[in-house]
Order: structure tokens, then C-alpha cells, then sequence
């Protein structure tokens, strides 16, 4: 704090021999910026009973699928759902029972065949031949070894998907990701019991004056209690720092240069409060000016409040001397030093509380019940889109994967598209630089990253290639995500492409037949005689994929009209597929090379898939899709997808 400056002996400097120079906020922060270091912070291993609130410093690939295996969602009775296509109440399906019971933790010993039913209890893994379950509510006991089936089931009803929640080898958590008790959740649910996390900052903190006393102490004449000091370091707490207590330094040159070096020795910043302005008694700066180069860049900054802040660099590390003023000193705190903390932490920068909102697409919900729908916020053309993420109940990347959430009221069945709603955030999130919306590929990751790395934040939702063309076209997001096959031009995702959006080639990718490599139905045959001799064989199962896949048109092209047991089950990931050919609950199916080569499995080359990038014109040359276009062809990128074994494509 500020004291009387003392008379000047013969001899003496000036009482006042610095004066401030006022500079905007611009250039105060540009001037300070240009002397920080950029370096990574230091990563260490923490378990993960210790890493609430720490900055993911590796990005960290799911090790398995989540859920591991097919599990039912309801207790009930697994079925082959065309076995009650015609069920109603009126005139109710029998189906026979096959005497087992599969539970938790059982594995199913006999297969669901046509007309029968296995009754199953929710996440119980899905027998053999099964593709929906009905739920018990809507059976009822049939004549004896029998059950009646009131309503039809669709194919994959009742049912979660292996890797439907989280496929092994897609990013389970990106570097810089801040841990909350959502992500600690997910990680469990992968079994990772330790990780790499940022070290967090140490970061000094004291208070200079001969008038402060701390809290507790008795007040003297003149005296008051120190409250910068436990503000400042709750706010360095709060911003990613560990604060270190230097306590409270008295107006003394030499007993204050003594803390300072000793905390600057042992700290990675210094922030003080106090003695910032022009008296003769105020001796921070000065002391500060001389504890390394470049010292101090920036001493006075047109701010109400804060104008006496002082910025400085010692030895390669911040060091700010805050005004002695609680207002200032926490109003300066946060618009220059919590950015650079924040940022030494690895965290990325502070979001708002609650925004609104338009919803893009219908929201069903259950008529009498408040639904709350978690969402992902993207920049569209009119202001935000909320994006449902949600996966179901038992998924646990809901939450970690949203930015916030929104209500459908009670007494309302829906949420009707292109409802402005309010979404309430979830700590604390920001709009990215670019939004990719469409197919997910494990390839899409490398780009992801290579934009990390050069600061440039994204947003990845994963919706499938029509509903990202979809998004495209509604000005929903940046650059669509796309893999789509014209059957009439035998063209890969330019056919498709609407007025507004342009082609930005991806890579090839090969998809093929999947199977155990000791079957011998498959094995040495081309694809398509791989699918004839599947198609003679009754007992063969095969495992689709979802309407709106790229990978759902090669499947009906090679079937040519052939619908064979499985085509009705229909995950929605190559993972799915892949694992359920491993786990034998299907014996072949569609997916791409690195799939085959995660699960162990066969693969017989079908076709070079094209994925490619459909990108809205008029956000072209905007920084985040400019950026986005340039790392397509970064090195590491084209080295990752070397190893996948995909090639880069080219007009």
C-alpha cells in the first residue's frame, strides 16, 4: 500500500524518478504477451481419485467399447423383432420361450431363433440371433413355455449397441480437456485408473503495506486487515494456479526484493498487490524492475478501475504487481492475469453461465414429465444452435460431451425445431473457432489435433453424412463430414452437394467384408462371393448398419435386394459391427480396414471409400476453416493416415 515518500537527503535520486506511462488495454496485453513463453505446461501422472478439476495433457483413445458388448436396455424378452411385425392387443404374438434367463454378468448360452424369445433383465448381453427387446410390460403370460406380445418391436429396440456409447479407438478425451465428474465417470467406465495431466502453475501471492495485517490478527492504530492476499489466491485457485502464500511484505526495499527473489525462484508467477502508483513510498515497481529482463513492459493502463497495474517479465515468468484496491486488483486480476494463468494451466478460456439458443432439429419427449435435453452449441448464421448429444440413460458421455443443457416443459410432447430455448451451461464453455457436423472418422481426430496445437478450438458432433449435409445447408455449421455413394453415378459425396457448399477432398478409406478369420465361408473369397455364400448358408448372420450411413448404401449394393437374418440390426458405428462379428453374435458385416485390424478380424477389400468435406461457401476463408483446410495437409495428419491406411484425396 501507498506511504508518505520520506524527505530526500542531499544526494538523493528524485523523490519521483519513474512516472507512469498510460497505455491502452491493447497494448499493455500486447506488450506483456509478446514477452511470456509459449512452452506446453509440464505434464505429470496422477491417479484418478486426483484428477477432478486437472487439464488432460495427452490425448487419450478409449481403450474399449462402451458398453463392451449388445446389453438389453429394459428387462424383458429378447426377440427377432419381425416375429411381431402383426403383434397388437387385440391379437397378441406367441412366441415360444427358450428356458434360459440371461441376466447381468450372464452370458447366454442358446440363440434367439425365429419364433422364440429368451427372457433377458436390463444389461444382459443380447443372445445370439436376437435384434430387438420388448420391453415386460408389454408381454404377458402365454400358455405354458410361451409369452404373448402385445406390441411390435422395431429392430434394435430395447437394445444398446457395442461402442454405441464410446468405440474403442475413437478420442475419449482431446489434450486440454478440463476433468469434472463427468469425464472422471467416463474414464472409469474405460477402466483408465491413471493419466497424464498438466502441472498446475505455483503461483505466488503476497501483499505489500505497512498497514495490512492478516485475518485474525488484532487491527492496530491505522491498520487493516490484508483481503487481497486470500482473494487473489482463491482466484488463481479457481483459474487452474496452486497458490503459494508469501503473506505480507512491509514497505522495506530490501526485505521486499529478499521475498520476491525467493518467491520468483520457486514459483512459476508472481502476482502482488499494492504499491503500484507514483509515490516515492511505493517501492514495488522498482524492486520488480530489477529482478530480471525485459523487467517491467507495462506500468499504468487506461482501465476504471485498475489504472496502476504493472506488468513485468523476470527470468521468463509473469509477474504482476496488482492496484491495492480490492475492486481494481480483482477487476485487472481477471481481464489480464487470469488469461495468461489460465492458459499456463492449459485451460482453455471462460465461457458464459447461460445462453439461448435455437434448437435445429424436433425433440420428442414423454407427455407429463420435464425432460432436460443436453446439448452442444455451435455458431449458426441467425446466432447459436443447440445440438441434443444425448445417448440414452445409460450412456455416460452425455454430459461430458455437452456444453449445457435445455428443458422441454411437462405438458409438452415435443420440442418443435427451430425453438429458441434457454441452455444452461455446464461449467464453463466456449464457441469454437470451427464446427464440423456429420460422419465421424477415427482419421478426423489428427485434424482435430494439429488445430489444437495451433490454438484454434473445434467442435466435432457426430450425426451421420445426411444430417451433416443437413446441418451444411441450414448454416449450422462450418464444414460437414461426409462419405455418400450416388448408385446412379457410382460417385462418392459431390452429387450431393447443394448450392452454398463446396468439396473439400478428404481421404480414402477401404471398406470391406468383416469376419473371423476361421470362418471358412469368407475366407480367400472376394466380397462378392463372400455375401453369396453368406446368403445361401441360413445360418449365417450378418450385422447392417444404420439408415443414413455411407456404409448402409455399399451394404445395399452388394445385397442387391437381399435382406438376410441381421440385416435388420443396425449400429451405428464400424466398431459396433466389428464387435459384434468378434463376439459372434454376427458372423460378417460391412466396415473399414483399421476396424478389422483393432478386432482381429478378416477383411475382404470392397471399395476405396471417399471421405470428403462439404464446406459452406461463405465461411471459406474464415481463420477457423482456412486453418481447418491447411491442416488437412499438415505432416502429422498425413502420417496418421498413413498409418490407418487411408490416402489423402485429391480433385
Amino acid at each position: 500500500m501507498t506511504a508518505f515518500p520520506p524527505r530526500s537527503a542531499p544526494g538523493d535520486a528524485p523523490a519521483q524518478d519513474q512516472f507512469l506511462t498510460v497505455l491502452s488495454r491493447e497494448d499493455a496485453k500486447a506488450r506483456w504477451d509478446a514477452h511470456l513463453p509459449r512452452e506446453r505446461p509440464a505434464p505429470e501422472v496422477v491417479p484418478l481419485a486426483l484428477a477432478l478439476g486437472r487439464v488432460v495433457a495427452t490425448t487419450l483413445p478409449a481403450p474399449i467399447d462402451v458398453p463392451p458388448f449388445d446389453r438389453s436396455l429394459v428387462d424383458g424378452f429378447a426377440v427377432v423383432a419381425q416375429d411381431t411385425a402383426a403383434a397388437s392387443e387385440a391379437f397378441p404374438a406367441a412366441l415360444g420361450l427358450t428356458g434360459e434367463t440371461v441376466s447381468c454378468g450372464v452370458m447366454p448360452r442358446q440363440p434367439v431363433l425365429a419364433g422364440t424369445a429368451t427372457v433377458i433383465a436390463t444389461g444382459g448381453p443380447i443372445p445370439r440371433g436376437a435384434d430387438a427387446v420388448v420391453m415386460v410390460e408389454h408381454t404377458e403370460p402365454g400358455p405354458a413355455g410361451t409369452v404373448l406380445v402385445r406390441r411390435p418391436a422395431a429392430p434394435g429396440q430395447g437394445i444398446g449397441h457395442a461402442g454405441g456409447d464410446i468405440a474403442r479407438g475413437e478420442v475419449l478425451l482431446r489434450r486440454g480437456t478440463v476433468l469434472t465428474s463427468r469425464e472422471i465417470g467416463m474414464l472409469g467406465a474405460t477402466g483408465v485408473a491413471a493419466l497424464h495431466v498438466y502441472r498446475r502453475p505455483r503461483v505466488a501471492v503476497l501483499s505489500t503495506g505497512d498497514e495490512l495485517v492478516a485475518p485474525g490478527e488484532p487491527l492496530g492504530p491505522a491498520q487493516i486487515y490484508d483481503s487481497n492476499g486470500p482473494i487473489v489466491a482463491a482466484a488463481v485457485a479457481e483459474n487452474g494456479g496452486e497458490p503459494v502464500s508469501f503473506g505480507i511484505t512491509a514497505d522495506d526495499e530490501a526485505d521486499l526484493e529478499r521475498t520476491l527473489r525467493e518467491a520468483l525462484g520457486s514459483c512459476d508467477m508472481v502476482i502482488l498487490s499494492g504499491g503500484t502508483s507514483k509515490s516515492a513510498g511505493d517501492l514495488t515497481y522498482r524492486v520488480v524492475a530489477r529482478l530480471g529482463s525485459p523487467g517491467v513492459v507495462a506500468h499504468g493502463v487506461a482501465l476504471k478501475p485498475g489504472k496502476p497495474l504493472c506488468l513485468a517479465v523476470a527470468e521468463g515468468k509473469p509477474v504482476v504487481v496488482l492496484p491495492g484496491f480490492p475492486t481494481s486488483a480483482m477487476f485487472t486480476f481477471h481481464d489480464f492475469v487470469a488469461p495468461v494463468l489460465r492458459r499456463m494451466a492449459g485451460l482453455p478460456p471462460r465461457g458464459e453461465d447461460s445462453v439461448a439458443a435455437r434448437v435445429p432439429v424436433r425433440v420428442p419427449s414423454e407427455f407429463g414429465r420435464t425432460e432436460f435435453v443436453m446439448a452442444a452449441l455451435t455458431k449458426g448464421d441467425d446466432g447459436l444452435v443447440a445440438y441434443p448429444t444425448g445417448k440414452g440413460s445409460g450412456a455416460v458421455t452425455s454430459f461430458s460431451q455437452a456444453d449445457g443443457f435445455f428443458a422441454i416443459e411437462a405438458m409438452a410432447d415435443h420440442l418443435a425445431a427451430g425453438t429458441t430455448a434457454r441452455v444452461t451451461l455446464l461449467g464453463q464453455a466456449a464457441i469454437p473457432d470451427v464446427t464440423i457436423v456429420g460422419s465421424h472418422c477415427v482419421a478426423l481426430d489428427a485434424v482435430l489435433e494439429v488445430l489444437a496445437d495451433r490454438g484454434i478450438t473445434t467442435r466435432s458432433v457426430s450425426v451421420g453424412s445426411l444430417g451433416g449435409l443437413a446441418a451444411a445447408k441450414r448454416g449450422e455449421c462450418d464444414v460437414a463430414g461426409i462419405h455418400l455413394l450416388d448408385p446412379a453415378s457410382g460417385r462418392y459425396n459431390r452429387p450431393f452437394l447443394s448450392e452454398g457448399l463446396e468439396l473439400l477432398p478428404g481421404w480414402r478409406r477401404m471398406q470391406g467384408v468383416l469376419f473371423r478369420p476361421d470362418d471358412a465361408r469368407f475366407a480367400g473369397k472376394t466380397p462378392q462371393g463372400a455375401v453369396a455364400a453368406a446368403l445361401a448358408d441360413p445360418d449365417c448372420l450378418m450385422v447392417g448398419r444404420n439408415q443414413g450411413a455411407g456404409t448402409r448404401i455399399l451394404i445395399d449394393g452388394l445385397l442387391a435386394g437381399a435382406r438376410p437374418r441381421g440385416y435388420w440390426n443396425q449400429p451405428k458405428s464400424h466398431n459396433a459391427v466389428a464387435a459384434a462379428i468378434a463376439q459372434g453374435r454376427a458372423d460378417w458385416g460391412l466396415a473399414i480396414a483399421p476396424v478389422a485390424r483393432d478386432y482381429g478380424l478378416g477383411f475382404l477389400p470392397l471399395a476405396a471409400e471417399h471421405y470428403d468435406f462439404a464446406v459452406v461457401a461463405a465461411r471459406r476463408d474464415t481463420a477457423g476453416v482456412a486453418a481447418f483446410v491447411a491442416a488437412l495437409d499438415d505432416p502429422a495428419v498425413l502420417a496418421a493416415l498413413a498409418a490407418l491406411g487411408f490416402e489423402r484425396g485429391r480433385d
